[in-house]
């Protein structure tokens, strides 16, 4: 399915992997957030690409302490089999203090496989 054939979806429709790491990462919990993703998923946020583990669970301790922000599940789209964006909105004392970011998911195995954030 290609970006112009992507159905927009309620964002409650979303598979529930997404919707426990989106809950999670929203309240900070990072070992919840964590269990979302399969042992070898990848994620891609600010240009780096964070593989394994462990090296998320580092990229979500940092996340959650680096700013102070809410977010708001604004959009959800289905892009393909086990291919999901979800649109966030931030606002919050990181540089600029407002985005839109979107969450693109990847699932495998109904576990997140990649996650790739970006404006």
């Amino acid at each position: 399915m290609s970006t112009e054939q992507s159905q927009i979806i309620a964002p409650d429709a979303l598979p529930e992997a997404i919707t426990r790491y989106l809950d999670a990462h929203r309240v900070r919990d990072a070992d919840t957030a964590l269990g979302s993703f399969r042992p070898d998923a990848t994620v891609t946020d600010d240009g780096r690409t964070h593989r394994g583990a462990e090296a998320i669970r580092t990229w979500l301790s940092r996340e959650a302490s680096q700013y102070t922000y809410t977010t708001e599940l604004t959009r959800a789209r289905k892009t393909g089999p086990d291919h999901y964006v979800a649109t966030q909105h931030l606002e919050g004392d990181f540089p600029g203090g407002v985005v839109d970011l979107h969450y693109r998911f990847a699932l495998v195995d109904g576990r997140i496989g990649s996650l790739v954030i970006e404006p």
